[in-house]
């Protein structure tokens, strides 16, 4: 690959490279012009949801179909431009180092094995992006999270990425959020239009239109409303670009419920105008998956898995075989 290269994931098992010289060409994608190149992935959860296979392993390495979880937000990440990736961890975090690090006697085994693909695999996840580590401290909320990326990030803005919602490759968002805070000069959220009996699992927007059908100005943020007090069916959902300002609003913060800081109510903030630039979301129509759920999570694998190079007919065979069994037993 050469220098500058960003490889963008498809789907399990295959990977596309787009050439520095190509994306030259698009004035959103060049580094001269962007003025985000940080994210910031927030991964300092327990996550109980998964116990007891998360008892000792973070709920951020489980598998989906052969990468971590993880893996595939810094993709994300990487495929949009942004190389310099910090990833707030907690206790009991280890594997998630471990992972973006070499391992030169596994390397080296595989090399003299000659098993070419998989060492390849392995040193895809250590030459990824830059990848850097900083504790939470204390669990203080996803607002306290994001106010310690402070130092790493300075005076720039920068991406958030939450690793329980994963976008997939196909269907690039964080490109999409760059460009709308480059021309628009402000805060960036990611929303998802869902069914109103939906809604009070979210953050939920109050937004006005533009001149861009993708794009909302949002000038409220109500916490998982009720059906019939909600502004909108638009859903926050696991990404945002913001600007350096969020900083000094977290700081004003009063905790909430638990103690804890949440974003949520910075952006809230800001978007009642008390900040320097708006917000504006996003209105994202392509592929998610929610990690962060257990039947969601096993509903990803198979859906990148039967899309998996190797795997993938395979898979898809035998989902076909045991639906119709399904079928067959519910007749009865």
């Amino acid at each position: 690959m050469a220098a500058g290269d960003v490889t963008r994931p498809l789907y399990p098992g295959q990977t596309r490279i787009i050439r520095s010289a190509v994306t030259a060409m698009l004035p959103s994608m060049t580094t001269q012009q962007r003025t985000v190149k940080k994210a910031v992935i927030p991964a300092a959860g327990l996550g109980t949801r998964f116990l007891p296979a998360t008892k000792a392993m973070p709920k951020e390495m489980l598998p989906i179909v052969d990468k971590p979880a993880i893996q595939y937000v810094v993709e994300e990440a990487v495929a949009a431009g942004l190389n310099d990736v910090l990833i707030i961890t907690g206790r009991n975090k280890g594997n998630l180092t471990n992972h973006f690090d070499s391992v030169p006697e596994l390397e080296q085994t595989l090399e003299q094995k000659g098993d070419e693909v998989k060492l390849g695999k392995v040193h895809e996840a250590s030459e990824l992006a830059e990848v850097h580590f900083l504790r939470q401290g204390q669990p203080l909320g996803l607002g306290h999270a994001v106010g310690r990326a402070r130092r790493h990030v300075g005076n720039e803005s920068f991406a958030v990425l939450l690793g329980d919602d994963l976008i997939d490759g196909r269907d690039p968002l964080l490109e999409r959020m760059v460009e709308v805070h480059d021309e628009r000069g402000a805060t960036v959220v990611a929303l998802m239009e869902v069914p109103a009996e939906q809604v009070h699992l979210y953050g939920c927007a109050a937004v006005e239109t533009t001149d861009e059908a993708d794009v909302v100005r949002i000038t409220g943020l109500v916490e998982k409303p009720r059906p019939e007090e909600a502004p909108s069916n638009l859903a926050v959902i696991g990404r945002y670009v913001l600007r350096p300002e969020i900083f000094g609003v977290i700081d004003e913060l009063e905790p909430g419920r638990g103690g804890e800081y949440q974003l949520t109510d910075a952006l809230n903030t800001l978007a009642r105008g008390e900040g320097e630039a708006p917000v504006y979301g996003v209105v994202f129509r392509g592929r998610r998956y929610d990690t962060g759920d257990r039947a969601e999570w096993i509903k990803a694998n198979l859906l990148l898995g039967v899309e998996h190079a190797e795997i993938g007919d395979e898979l898809r065979d035998w989902v076909i075989e045991f639906a119709d069994r399904l079928r067959d037993d519910a007749a009865k």
